[in-house]
């Protein structure tokens, strides 16, 4: 039975066999090197690969899926050598010049070439030399037979060359060389004619093979002078085919030449060229007249070659001082191959039919190399190489027509031997689109179907034949090309933006005019549509990347087919393009390799294909991350896949989510999304790298053709290239121009870098899209590049000046869609309300590199003129009175352009370091535009200023956009530091001025209509400015509770205020004084003892008085007490007051803290001072409870902080504590608005870009220097307003009028009138006050400024985003904390001082004369008490006293030690409390800094990792070194790599994680290695090498080679990795210190081996270390260190396992676990309970200092003296060395942040920290 398998794959797979043959056989198989590839169905195999000699060739072709099918097919070669070239003279030299007293040297033995060899080998030739006297005689001969120059024979006719010959020889020296002798002859002067010409020839004979011969022919000119010798011959060798005394030149090929100087060659002063056509007249003189055709001094000339002369002779003149050289080079015109035809049938098909080309008949004299067919349809420019072959008779498939016509024009072109060629136009043939093929492979592709290979167009693709995978390329490529094309007219139809979905080509229009509205269904089919054509471009560039390249055509036509294939930038994925890209590098490569070989036409025709294949590619790779072309669906999914050899390598890009996130957003379509840019730009890199080689390489190839004024010219709507040679003169003030306006002047003053006197090249370049780099402004700009080439190929160094700069235009993509201007209806502004005198708009001009601003204004009314003002960051401001802007200038109508348009622009100079930009427009009047705008020489430069409020009469329409210039460096990224944007600049192209060249590109953003407020609605959003809300809201609330708060206190202080009378004054006294106390703010200040005093004048004393109150409790803590005494008489001048109490409080009730006395005589309103300031008690300072105070003076600044006094202010100032509270709020206010407008002062354009290297951060802010600088100078701004409003508080009069003295008075003495009987006292001038009323004035000022300043910090927070308010929150608490420790304090000091320098009148005191005004119009509160009524009782007492309680001495005795034993019973009590709540805290504290998690992650690593339950891999078992290796290679290597999961699944984005899959690796582990030196032993006759113990005095620290060697291995090549472990690394460069181990203390240095790279890299470098004896005997000790966090429980863990390598060969094996965590508080209880912790040591320190100076030594006697100390030495060590770990913790986060965990990081300084930190609070528990 015969069964058919349709569906088999009929793919097939093909091997070549080369054999040599010998005489007999061809049995032995030729191992070729692998540059000949034998797999592909053709062969190449490059020259001087085989020797000479026959060899049979196999073709074997066997089916894929049935290998016994197979046939085989050999043809056989005979490698024969190739006829060498005969030179006489350098170079070849047709014609030289000597003199006749020069030697002349014929030297064929060192100038003749071999093309099969490097170098000439003058040993293998027998050399014969002739010469004859030319145009005279023939050589001489005898009967025919040549005599040589040295045969003694004479020719009667031809006589010898040698004008004095006598003997055999004479006048000649040949080459003496045994090995190759006559290799060179030399004819010594004076052995040749004056004004003669001779031919000298030379035959050539191999020794071995006489039928292998060369002829060689030179002629000499021989002169009387002593000319140098000038050696001339052609640039490209082998276009100039040596042909007896003539050189074979091809007329359709461009020839260069060049000359040498040979010898010496100074004082030379013009070189000229002689062309001569020559005719033969062999007939007569056998020799060739030359006649004079053209000469030329310039090298500016392209000449050509016609056919009716044979003959030319270039002919170079060297005309020195003392004589003239010339030489010359003959060429003969190759006939091109005659007499043959082609054709083609059939004349039409489709892309798959087989057509057959004939060309018989074609002859030429030196054989016919090949045919090339070329095609192309309407423009044959653009005609594209097909196939091209050796036989007369070939086979193809032609490509389609265009959809303007399907009629194809063919030309043949047929090439002989020597290169020359003839073109055959042949029939026009009709070919159409096999659609129906063509979507089948669509299908099929896109399907991904098993039978794709049967698919006929892909079984040709597969034959490996580069004419058939070129046709088919090509034929697809062009049907592709032809579809994208109208898929992207019907999606720009639908609406879909032009410059969106594809990048213009250069030199097209635009074409998408105006906006349509989308239609979302064409958006859909138009991704279908080119990712179904992407997915098919992808599929067939295999075919192409691996073909042959062999000659010139070859490359032409592979480079062709690559041009077509990504002509659609917009459907080549990320593997067509590293495929093309590689491969044009290839090709580009292959032509650089034998661009010495080929002609010019060649070179330029393969360079333009190449140079279009590399722009294609650029575009490609860049339109996706530009936004110009959309993401395909292919390069998504496979960014996105995971590989089948997916590795959980932590430095594996794909798994690094952090590479990909924005910001926190990890969502999946975001990860995806990132990651496709990221290798996007990855790929963009490499390509762009790629490129610019391959420009280096073609520029060579192409370089070396082109002479001065020679211009090699690629312009095609892809791209744009022109090499130009020019000599360096002709640069200066040179214009070079593009495509579409692009172009570069270049000025005629600048600085090149060359050695090169002569000759340049100039290489202008543009792109249709520039590249990504870092900035995505240059979306929309045209890439032009100049660059200048010296001789050498090398990049020469161009500098102009910077005020004589290079002017480049660079154009934007023609599909850019202008929006329309945006109508201003100005004219309903009713300007009136808000006087305003501008119109003014904000833009934002934030940008990471610098742009410019353009604005084109519109009016509709042409007549009118106009002022624009702008300023940078803020408003604008011009009138009469202010001038704050950055720029202006007046828009005039006899300005106006055609357009109507009104055009400024502000450079890129002037907006770095800005944010924001608002500008003004004014209309001006007709008063105005008649002074300033004028069509005169005498228009008004200065400005309009006016105050009036704008007028519009017209709207404007207006339109701004930015623009900039950037050049790319070395590294792919955007710079534009030297570069200006100049005025040209407009929407279509930009203009640059820069003093260097390389690639530029413009920046080019539409701004949209200018907003201002809008942006802030629109943005105030509470989500996305929470910083600003919270902190207005918490500020609000502080304020509302701090207003309560005072209040109350208020109401406090009004019940300490009141004036009492005496209970003991007597009725018929009438003298009046009135005594203020004033109690201590000490702690238990206060007394509840009864206080007596005497008060003693000059004229008299009380008796003894005592202070009382009915009504209030008085000498309380801080309180002031005002009591009115009555006495006879005056007591005169007052000298003392005698005070004391009785000791009648309970416990420290009864001790009192006097802090000073006023006493005021009512009468004369004098006051006296008396101080105190010590304590009335037993217990306290001298134990004395009664003292003498003398009078004094007294001055207080206490009420100067106005924060601190809202809590402490005196009871009785006037400026109450609501009202403080107020003044500090709205100083709070003021602050942090004036603090958010001057913010941005600061360059924060660039701070945006750059991390803040000085700041911390804390939580949600960042502390930075010039954070702080703002902070503070805002509070200095703020400082005055703040004191004038507080002065507005205090000067504000209280609303009733009878004050607390006069109140006392009447009482006390009803029937006597407030205002009569006080003494008339002359008032001082008293201070500008304000009516009560004022109040109301005061409060609401102060909420209006707070409510303004609170609406214009949310705006402006909004304006700056969220991020931004945290740093300004910075700045305001910086100020904030400035102002109430720094501003507020220096406040009082200065007061201080200057009250104690010039102030020492006691009646400045300022908390007095609050209370007791000097002219008693002292105001009385609704809330103050009046205490006294006369309706009840009289304040009178009777005349008799009560018995005084005066303590004696032996009183105070007792009570002192009364008192002290109960202070120390108290003491005893307190003490214990303390220290028992002290204990709890140190408990809680050890406690809850250790970890609980810390037992359970121990315990679990080191099961995991020393495996103890395994008797094969239990590290502590370990005891030799080959133990310690099976535990790292089985075990350890494996733990550190999450692998598969138990169920098989791929550990999906567990990179960096160990297989437990809960802990996760901070970078790598490391290996470190410590070894000692080798020592010699001092007795060497047992043993020769001792090994010694480690320290570090012996520690090895030398750089090794791998093994432990010295000498570098050349046949190993090992990783970096392997290399690295056997170099030393100091501690310093490990960040690693000093371990102590069980047998000795380690140095941090060593040699280490870092465990990175994917898992099995990881075990063939162990293995290889193994190998490599890496631990050895001199080993000491091996740190395997690691650090590892279990996201689980949020715990970092140190690991260090530790190998001790005895001497004796033991190993001793240690392993340390240690738990970290860097959490400061992990609870709120932690974090008051360490407050309170401080604050108790430093009330325990206090208590220890005060001990120790009461008790000096007798301290240290004491055993809990000692411990105390210890504690309080522990304590303050613990809190010292916690903030050194709070440090480390920051410097660790700092290094977790930069590098998110992906590079190792040293816990070991940590470690240690936190064990030095866990000792300290151990010490403290245990005692």
């Amino acid at each position: 039975m015969i069964q058919f398998n349709c569906d088999g794959s009929l793919s097939t797979t093909t091997k070549w066999i080369i054999k040599n043959c010998t005489s007999t056989s061809c049995s032995v198989e030729i191992l070729l090197n692998e540059k000949v590839i034998t797999t592909f169905s053709e062969l190449y195999i490059p020259s001087r690969t085989l020797d000479y000699g026959v060899y049979q060739l196999t073709l074997t072709v066997t089916m894929i899926d049935s290998p016994n099918l197979k046939s085989s097919s050999s043809v056989y070669v005979r490698i024969t050598a190739t006829g060498i070239t005969a030179n006489l003279v350098q170079l070849g030299t047709s014609m030289i010049t000597r003199g006749d007293q020069q030697d002349l040297l014929l030297d064929p033995g060192t100038f003749s070439v071999d093309p099969d060899e490097d170098t000439f080998d003058a040993t293998k030739w027998k050399y014969t030399y002739y010469c004859r006297i030319y145009e005279l005689h023939n050589f001489p001969n005898i009967q025919g037979i040549l005599l040589s120059i040295d045969d003694s024979r004479v020719d009667p006719y031809n006589p010898s060359c040698l004008s004095n010959r006598s003997g055999n020889g004479t006048g000649l020296v040949f080459g003496n060389l045994t090995s190759s002798p006559n290799s060179s002859l030399t004819v010594l002067s004076g052995s040749l004619q004056l004004n003669q010409i001779y031919q000298f020839m030379v035959y050539m004979e191999n020794r071995k093979n006489s039928s292998i011969q060369a002829t060689g022919y030179v002629l000499v000119t021989i002169e009387i002078t002593h000319p140098q010798l000038i050696a001339v011959g052609c640039v490209i060798s082998p276009m100039c085919v040596p042909n007896l005394e003539f050189q074979l030149l091809n007329p359709t090929t461009q020839v260069a030449l060049f000359t040498v100087c040979i010898g010496t060659c100074t004082n030379l002063q013009s070189i000229k060229w002689n062309i001569y056509q020559g005719s033969d007249n062999s007939t007569s003189s056998n020799s060739t007249q030359w006649t004079l055709f053209n000469q030329t001094r310039s090298y500016e000339n392209i000449w050509f070659f016609w056919y009716k002369y044979n003959l030319w002779r270039f002919e170079v003149v060297y005309t020195f001082l003392s004589a003239i050289s010339t030489s010359a080079l003959n060429f003969i015109i190759n006939q091109p191959p005659a007499n043959g035809s082609c054709s083609i049938d059939p004349l039409g098909g489709t892309i798959t039919t087989l057509f057959t080309i004939e060309c018989p008949d074609w002859y030429d004299v030196d054989g016919i190399q090949d045919y090339s067919l070329y095609a192309w349809t309407t423009d044959i420019s653009q005609r594209t190489i097909i196939a091209f072959s050796p036989e007369d008779n070939f086979q193809v498939r032609l490509p389609a027509g265009d959809n303007k016509t399907s009629l194809l024009n063919l030309v043949v072109y047929v090439r002989d031997l020597a290169g020359s060629i003839t073109q055959v136009n042949i029939s026009s043939v009709n070919i159409i689109a096999d659609l129906a093929t063509i979507n089948d492979l669509i299908d099929e592709v896109t399907n991904l179907s098993s039978t794709i290979t049967n698919n006929p167009i892909v079984r040709l693709l597969s034959s490996g034949n580069q004419n058939i995978v070129g046709q088919m390329i090509i034929s697809l490529s062009q049907e592709f090309n032809q579809m994208n094309n109208d898929n992207l007219d019907k999606a720009i139809s639908s609406g879909i933006p032009a410059a969106t979905v594809l990048v213009s080509s250069l030199g097209s229009s635009s074409l998408q005019q105006i906006s349509i509205p989308l239609n979302e269904s064409a958006l859909i089919n138009y991704n279908i549509q080119i990712n179904s054509l992407a997915n098919v471009r992808d599929y067939l560039v295999t075919f192409i990347t691996n073909l042959l390249i062999t000659t010139s055509n070859s490359i032409i036509l592979q480079s062709s087919s690559l041009v077509q294939l990504t002509q659609s930038t917009n459907q080549l994925t990320r593997n067509t393009l590293l495929l093309v890209s590689n491969r044009c590098y290839e090709l580009s490569a292959a032509l650089y390799s034998m661009f010495e070989k080929i002609s010019y036409e060649d070179a330029q025709s393969a360079s333009n294909q190449l140079f279009q294949c590399a722009s294609n590619i650029l575009n490609a790779v860049n339109g996706p991350l530009q936004g110009r072309t959309e993401v395909l669906d292919l390069d998504n999914s496979r960014a996105n896949v995971i590989s089948t050899d997916y590795d959980t390598d932590l430095e594996s890009a794909w798994s690094n989510l952090n590479l990909f996130s924005d910001g926190n957003d990890f969502s999946t379509e975001t990860i995806e999304k990132n990651r496709n840019i990221y290798y996007q730009k990855q790929l963009a890199n490499q390509i762009n790298s790629q490129v610019t080689q391959m420009i280096s390489l073609l520029t060579s190839s192409l370089n070396i053709h082109l002479n001065i004024g020679q211009s090699s010219l690629m312009n095609t709507s892809q791209s744009f290239i022109s090499l130009e040679t020019i000599s360096t003169e002709s640069l200066k003030d040179r214009l070079v121009k593009q495509v579409e306006n692009a172009q570069f002047n270049i000025p005629s003053d600048f600085i090149l870098n060359t050695t090169s006197n002569s000759s340049i090249s100039l290489r202008t370049k543009i792109d249709p899209l520039a590249s990504f780099g870092n900035f995505q402004n240059t979306n929309l700009s045209r890439a032009i590049s100049l660059s200048i080439i010296d001789q050498n190929g090398n990049e020469v160094s161009f500098q102009a000046h910077q005020n004589n700069p290079i002017q480049l235009i660079i154009p934007r993509d023609p599909n850019l869609l202008i929006p329309s201007m945006y109508l201003q209806n100005v004219t309903s502004i009713n300007s009136t309300i808000n006087n305003l005198l501008f119109n003014y708009h904000y833009i934002n001009i934030t940008s990471s590199l610098p742009i410019s601003v353009h604005f084109e204004i519109h009016s509709l009314n042409r007549s009118l003129a106009y002022l624009f003002i702008y300023k940078f960051d803020q408003t604008p401001q011009l009138n009469s009175t202010i001038n704050l802007i950055d720029g202006w200038t007046m828009f005039c109508p006899f300005n106006l352009t055609n357009d109507d348009i009104y055009r400024y622009f502000i450079d890129n100079q002037q907006t770095p370091g800005h944010q924001s930009l608002i500008f003004g427009i004014r209309e001006l009047n007709s008063t105005e535009t008649n002074n300033y705008c004028l069509n005169n020489s005498s228009i008004n430069t200065s400005l309009p200023i006016t105050d009036e409020s704008i007028n519009f009469t017209s709207n404007y329409e207006l339109l701004i956009y930015t623009s900039g210039c950037y050049y790319l460096d070395v590294n792919n990224n955007w710079k534009s530091d030297g570069l200006i944007v100049g005025s040209l600049t407009n929407l279509y192209e930009t203009e640059c001025l820069s003093t260097h060249l390389t690639s530029f590109a413009g920046g080019f953003i539409v701004l949209p209509a200018p907003i201002n407020w809008s942006y802030v609605f629109a943005n105030a959003d509470f989500m996305k400015n929470k910083t600003v809300y919270l902190t207005m809201i918490f500020t609000s609330i502080s304020y509302i509770i701090l207003m309560i708060y005072a209040r109350f206190k208020d109401k406090k202080d009004f019940e300490k205020l009141g004036v009492t009378p005496l209970a003991d004054n007597n009725k018929s006294d009438h003298y009046y004084y009135q005594i203020l106390v004033f109690t201590g703010q000490r702690t238990n200040a206060g007394t509840d003892s009864k206080v007596y005093f005497v008060l003693s004048g000059d004229n008299d004393q009380t008796q003894i008085r005592l202070f009382s109150d009915p009504h209030r409790k008085i000498f309380q803590r801080g309180g002031i007490n005002s009591f009115i005494i009555a006495v006879p008489k005056s007591l005169g001048l007052l000298d003392y007051i005698r005070i004391w109490h009785d000791n009648s409080g309970e416990s420290s009730s009864a001790s009192w803290y006097l802090k000073y006395i006023i006493v005021r005589d009512l009468q004369t309103l004098d006051k006296s001072y008396f101080i105190c300031q010590q304590w009335l008690a037993v217990e306290k300072d001298d134990g004395r409870i009664e003292r003498v105070l003398p009078i004094a003076t007294y001055h207080s600044v206490s009420d100067g902080h106005l924060w601190f006094s809202i809590f402490s202010r005196p009871p009785s100032n006037k400026f109450t504590r609501v009202q403080r509270c107020t003044c500090c709020f709205v100083l709070f206010f003021t602050s942090m608005l004036i603090n958010i407008m001057y913010y941005d002062l600061s360059n924060e354009a660039n701070a945006s870009s750059e991390t803040h290297s000085g700041a911390l951060s804390i939580g949600p802010f960042y502390i930075a220097p010039q954070q702080i600088g703002i902070g503070i100078m805002v509070e200095l701004f703020t400082l005055i307003p703040s004191l004038l409003i507080v002065q507005f508080f205090r000067r504000i009069r209280p609303r009733r009028q009878i004050a607390p003295i006069r109140e006392a008075l009447y009482k006390m003495k009803p029937s006597r009138k407030t205002s009569e009987d006080i003494p008339a006292i002359k008032k001082k001038k008293s201070l500008i006050t304000f009516p009560w009323w004022c109040l109301f004035i005061a409060y609401g000022l102060s909420l209006i400024i707070i409510a303004v300043s609170i609406f214009f910090i949310i705006v402006r927070g909004i304006e700056f985003g969220d991020v931004k308010t945290q740093q300004w929150l910075t700045s305001v608490l910086t100020g904030f904390f400035s102002s109430v420790i720094f501003t507020q304090p220096i406040k009082i000091i200065c007061l201080a001082i200057f009250f104690i320098c010039f102030c020492r009148n006691s009646k400045d005191d300022k908390e007095t004369s609050e209370y007791i005004n000097e002219d008693d119009e002292f105001n009385i509160s609704n809330d103050e008490e009046y205490l006294h009524s006369l309706e009840y009782r009289s304040i009178f007492s009777s005349q008799s006293r009560k018995s005084i309680n005066r303590l004696n001495e032996n009183e105070v005795i007792y009570a002192r030690d009364q008192r002290l034993k109960e202070i120390q019973m108290w003491a005893i009590i307190r003490e214990f409390i303390i220290c028992f709540i002290f204990a709890i805290l140190v408990f809680v504290i050890t406690y809850s800094s250790r970890e609980q998690h810390s037992f359970s992650q121990v315990n679990h690593l080191r099961a995991y990792f020393l495996n103890e339950r395994q008797t094969t891999a239990d590290y502590t078992e370990i005891n030799t070194i080959d133990d310690y290796w099976y535990w790292l290679e089985n075990s350890f290597v494996s733990n550190i790599r999450a692998q598969q999961w138990y169920n098989g699944n791929i550990p999906q984005y567990l990179n960096g994680f160990l297989n437990d899959k809960s802990s996760r690796l901070i970078g790598w582990a490391t290996m470190r290695q410590l070894r000692v030196k080798s020592e010699l032993c001092l007795d060497q006759r047992v043993i020769s090498i001792c090994e010694d113990s480690y320290s570090f005095a012996n520690e090895e620290t030398q750089l090794f080679q791998p093994g432990w060697t010295n000498q570098t291995i050349e046949d190993e090549v090992y990783s970096s990795s392997i290399m690295n472990a056997f170099n030393y690394s100091t501690s310093d460069e490990l960040d690693t210190y000093s371990y102590i181990g069980e047998f000795g203390t380690y140095s941090g240095g060593g040699y280490v081996y870092e465990f990175r790279g994917r898992l099995s890299d990881m075990k063939t470098n162990l293995s290889t270390l193994h190998q490599l004896d890496w631990i050895d005997e001199k080993t000491r000790a091996v740190f395997i260190q690691l650090t590892l966090y279990n996201p689980s429980v949020q715990l970092l863990t140190a690991i260090t396992l530790l190998a001790e390598f005895l001497p004796t060969g033991g190993i001793y094996t240690t392993a340390h676990f240690e738990p970290i965590n860097f959490y400061t508080f992990t609870s709120i209880l932690q974090l008051v309970c360490t407050i309170f912790y401080i604050f108790f040591i430093i009330y325990f320190m206090i208590i220890e200092i005060r001990l120790l100076f009461e008790l000096r030594l007798k301290y240290f006697h004491q055993f809990w003296s000692i411990i105390q100390l210890g504690i309080i030495g522990c304590s303050l060590g613990s809190i010292v060395v916690y903030f050194w770990r709070f440090q480390e913790a920051n410097r660790i986060s700092q290094l977790f942040e930069q590098t998110n965990g992906y590079v190792y990081i040293n816990l070991q300084l940590a470690v240690y920290v936190n064990d030095i930190l866990t000792f300290l609070l151990g010490y403290c528990c245990f005692f």
